[in-house]
């Protein structure tokens, strides 16, 4: 965008005023700037996905447009008017970005499936708030959210930055004015070294960040505030650089051709921000340095922005990037393809231009009309808010309709004869007989309500310190043992059932993607120290415990591999050392894995069962393979649960009226709740010595089905 300069207003910090400088031409080359940032976003974001360095060119003139005018108006007011310059912000941004979000609910409800809803209800809203960056940040160090469709709204991040700098900056210039004053030095001085230790400060701690967490350092305020500090230094000493002409063409035909390039050599190769920032960074300094000059060459670069076409589309940026990405994502939707075709890149290309120019034309330009006669910054503001309420309130209306809703399936589920899950399987008649009603758990919250059940007794993926939960009986004299990663995870509200049934004491420690085994582990083809440091933390844990057995995977279903489901090396070992610790072992066959997310599918699809149905070939072998494993340790029990997860070789996503899963390969808790009553007999026959309730689950569901048999 768009960044509007401060006007005089009551609500002002002073400083003393120094001379002013004098009018600034307008400079059609950086607005032709703005024209190729958008572009590059828009073309690697339709054709390649990749970064393109377009929002770090943007973060730059940010910083270089703002500064530059906020200490001109030190230097020439003494003052900045905070009221006037937050207000003008207000109505330059929020009207086009309010819009595109009250289409982006509007488009949401009609094409993308309900599954989604709820996030990009909670997307919108931090948008609009301008804080969307650090809720994708937090969502980014999710694992269990890792494969979580693209938002909408995703790109508002960058937006989110902006707007907390817009907060920042003019009370840091104004500190620095005062401090300046106080010193008895100039404004600009004052101003020159705090943006220097905000620029140092910030990239270093980018470097550090990424190197650390480089997807939560992708939003991170903190990792991109150096940029804009960057542009606002450049503004500040570029009156007073003085360069020859050759110079100056060919650092803006370098500068150009290095953004241009970027993409390419960049794209998604090194960790981002960091380092690699800096080729947009430092291209968009050459190219703005070019054009400060008072002529420029016929054949530089400087020429070439401000030509004609490229200014005017850089008038219409910021629509345009608001535009192009939720055209995008629902485009995908519509068509069903991973990234679109070379034609349908130039459809979303085109609709967001055309999109762009209306958003420009009617709100832009009606905004501008209503209040070009009202200076009163209080008037600008309210023009401004009043596109942003209807977004925020539709959001909370559409969201109350889905929690009651949800609340309409809880109480139909509240019926086990109609929402029976894994049970099912015990009573064909009640098989046969199952009435047709809506999924439970809701599409909308199930990940989020099943991780959330397990999440205080999880460690994440760079976590090494142990997490430990217990539930079940604490004085109870039999104790299990929940130990795993997220496929051991999901077997939580099982082992709770059962635990709770039979006086059972329950430990649960799991990390997320990593496996309870003795082998140096991996992850995305890495080293995975974290999940060796925990795997020594637990046996440290057992050994201390001693409890009577651990539940844990005993194979492991994977997708496009030679061996798709196998036991991986190091579990054996790690059971023999339970072994000499005196310690039972059950081990249970791995859940199937679908190429697709389940949830999304049956939102798509309704009633065709079968559209929501995976081979077990996908990701399973015919058979456990641990049933072909020599020299097992005695302690050591299979549990095969298959049987109730897929049927003659096909795995069906819903079953029992429950949504078994909440993404592509993890349990639901109220489908995982369900497993129980099946997992009983085969997990008491493994455990001989464990306390008995005086009526099993399978006895009961035997007695509610009307069934005289178990399972």
């Amino acid at each position: 965008m768009s960044e509007p300069a401060p006007n005089r207003a009551t609500d002002a910090v002073r400083v003393p005023p120094t001379t002013a400088s004098a009018a600034r031409r307008r400079r059609s080359d950086i607005e032709g700037l703005r024209a190729v940032a958008a572009l590059l976003i828009a073309v690697y974001h339709i054709w390649f996905g990749t970064v393109s360095g377009g929002v770090d060119v943007f973060l730059v003139l940010t910083g270089f447009l703002i500064t530059g005018s906020l200490v001109r108006a030190l230097e020439r007011d003494g003052r900045i008017a905070f009221g006037a310059f937050w207000a003008k912000l207000v109505t330059r941004l929020f009207p086009a970005g309010a819009v595109v979000l009250g289409t982006v609910l509007v488009g949401a409800y009609l094409l993308l499936p309900r599954s989604r809803w709820t996030g990009i209800i909670d997307d919108v809203q931090a948008a609009a708030l301008y804080h969307g960056n650090w809720r994708l940040a937090l969502g980014s160090v999710d694992y269990m959210a890792e494969n979580a469709a693209a938002s909408p709204v995703q790109h508002f991040w960058s937006l989110g930055v902006q707007g907390q700098f817009y907060l920042l900056w003019p009370l840091l210039l104004a500190v620095a004015g005062l401090g300046a004053a106080a010193l008895g030095a100039r404004v600009r001085t004052g101003a020159v070294a705090a943006l220097s230790a905000v620029c140092a400060a910030s990239f270093g701690y980018s470097l550090w960040i990424t190197a650390h967490e480089p997807v939560w350092a992708y939003f991170d305020t903190g990792a991109r505030l150096w940029e804009l500090a960057l542009g606002g230094l450049l503004a500040l000493v570029l009156p007073r650089l003085r360069l020859p002409g050759r110079v100056r063409g060919a650092a803006g035909w370098t500068g150009l051709t290095a953004l241009v390039l970027c993409g390419v050599v960049v794209g998604d190769r090194l960790p981002y921000p960091g380092f690699a920032s800096l080729w947009p960074t430092l291209a968009a300094v050459l190219v703005i340095v070019a054009g400060a000059g008072t002529t420029a060459g016929r054949l530089s670069a400087t020429r070439l922005l401000g030509w004609g076409p490229l200014p005017w589309l850089g008038r219409h940026a910021y629509p345009l990037f608001l535009w192009h990405w939720p055209i995008l994502v629902f485009h995908l939707e519509v068509t069903g393809a991973e990234r679109p075709t070379l034609g349908g890149g130039f459809l979303v290309l085109g609709l967001s231009f055309a999109a762009a120019l209306a958003t420009s034309r009617v709100v832009d330009g009606g905004l501008a009309r209503l209040t070009g006669t009202r200076t009163a910054p209080s008037w600008s503001l309210a023009a401004g808010v009043l596109f942003v309420v209807p977004v925020l309130l539709g959001g909370l209306v559409w969201g109350h309709a889905i929690q009651r809703d949800q609340q309409t399936r809880l109480e139909l589920a509240a019926d086990p004869t109609a929402y029976p899950g894994a049970g099912v399987h015990l009573s064909p008649a009640l098989a046969e007989g199952l009435p047709d009603l809506p999924v439970y758990p809701d599409t909308t919250t199930v990940a989020q309500d099943t991780i959330d059940q397990t999440r205080a007794c999880n460690a994440l993926i760079d976590d090494t310190e142990l997490v430990r939960c217990e539930a079940g009986d604490p004085g109870a004299g039999f104790t299990v043992a929940l130990i795993g990663s997220s496929h051991a995870r999901h077997w939580y509200q099982a082992l709770d059932t059962l635990a709770d049934r039979h006086g059972w004491r329950l430990v649960v420690m799991t990390k997320n993607a990593c496996q309870f085994s003795a082998a140096d582990h991996t992850y995305r083809g890495e080293a995975f120290g974290e999940c060796d440091a925990w795997n020594d933390q637990v046996m440290a844990e057992l050994r201390g415990l001693r409890p009577d057995a651990v539940f844990t995977t005993g194979t492991r279903t994977r997708v496009g591999s030679d061996r798709p489901e196998h036991v991986p090396d190091g579990y054996v070992e790690r059971w023999r050392e339970l072994d000499a610790l005196g310690i039972a072992v059950v081990a249970v066959r791995d859940t199937p894995r679908f190429g697709f997310d389940v949830p999304e599918c049956v939102d798509r699809h309704g009633d065709d069962a079968a559209a929501c149905a995976e081979r077990q070939s996908y990701s399973m072998a015919r058979t456990s393979p641990a049933n072909a494993l020599e020299d097992v340790p005695g302690n050591t029990a299979f549990v095969d649960m298959t049987e109730y997860l897929c049927s003659d070789g096909v795995c069906p996503g819903v079953i029992g009226n429950q949504l078994a899963y909440y993404d592509s390969n993890h349990m639901s808790f109220a489908f995982s709740r369900s497993m129980a009553t099946v997992l009983e007999p085969d997990l008491l026959d493994a455990l001989p010595g464990a306390p008995e309730a005086d009526a099993s689950l399978v006895e009961s569901a035997a007695v509610l089905y009307g069934e005289s048999t178990g399972p």
